[in-house]
Formats: structure tokens, sequence, C-alpha cells
């Protein structure tokens, strides 16, 4: 019989089997002609070739749930927090994916994009004027709002980057 160490790492694909080598977690309105758009770019400069965006790769008409699959073919996250993020339903569901599809390795990288991590945490600050709505909308669906203000808890415990250039560093020495 298996340890459970052997289990856990089996389930985990190896370098060559990943589709991604980062996938982009972003709120579109606030950041993805700006810094997320900037980020990619440094990234393919980079060489991380291999950044799932979903421009790129969704579908016009698509569901965003399409993507939830993409998360676990990706050997990291980066979850770009800005202002609006909490305030999309999408955004939400996609980090409690990201951090359930990431747990056994833990390659999330927050960047915490005008807000702080404590705002995140606490859902409170401009960041959290639009949880509180969509709290308020979802108010009848308890179980995924809580597991939205977790995941929002769990994020914001991480360490991420503070510039885009130490980011890029960061990718380009797990990518070699």
């Amino acid at each position: 019989m298996a340890s459970s160490s052997q289990r856990a790492s089996s389930s985990v694909p190896s370098a060559l089997e990943w589709k991604y080598d980062v996938f982009l977690s972003f709120r579109g309105a606030d950041t993805r002609l700006g810094f997320t758009d900037q980020l990619y770019n440094k990234l393919q400069e980079g060489g991380i070739t291999r950044t799932f965006l979903d421009d790129d790769e969704l579908q016009i008409g698509s569901p965003i749930s399409d993507l939830f699959p993409e998360i676990e073919k990706s050997r990291l996250a980066i979850v770009v927090i800005s202002p609006d993020y909490a305030s999309s339903k999408w955004c939400l569901n996609e980090l409690v994916t990201i951090l359930k599809c990431m747990q056994e390795r833990r390659p999330v990288i927050p960047v915490f994009y005008s807000v702080k991590p404590s705002d995140v945490a606490d859902r409170s600050g401009i960041f959290g004027n639009g949880f509180t709505k969509l709290e308020q909308e979802y108010e009848d669906d308890k179980e995924m709002v809580d597991g939205w203000k977790a995941a929002l808890k769990i994020v914001a415990k991480i360490k991420g980057p503070i510039s885009n250039n130490e980011l890029v560093f960061l990718l380009f020495s797990l990518n070699s």
C-alpha cells in the first residue's frame, strides 16, 4: 500500500505534464489593460511563455467556469488582487478553485495591486465595499460566501512580491 506522501505526490503532475507554467487570475475591469497586460508581457519576455490568460484561451461565449480545469493544468497561479477583485463572483470562485488545486504544492503568488493584505483578509476598506455588495446578493448561499471569506483570509497571509520586476525574477528562477 502506498504511503500518504506517495499518494499526494502522484496526484501532482510532473513538470512535463503542465499545460501552463502560470495561471493569471485578475479582475479584468481593474487591471486587464494595465498591470495584468504588462505582467503578461514581462512573463513572455522572461521566457515564461506558457501563461494562461483568458483573453487568449477562453472562447467568446464560453462560461467563465471553463477556466477551472485550466487551473489544475497550471504549475502555479498568480492572483492579482485589486480593489474590485472581490466584487466579482467569478474572481472569488476562481480563487477558491486555485487554493484547492494548489493546496498540495502551494505555488500561489498573490499580487496586492492597490490594496493591503489586511484589507483583503478583513474585507475592509475599498476592497471590502465590493465584497459587501456581493455578499448581500448571495446571502442565500452561505456556503459559497463562507468559502470566499476563507479563501480571502488564506491568500492574504501569503507573502507576495513587492514589485513587478521581483515577480518576474521569482517566476524566472522557478522556471529554470
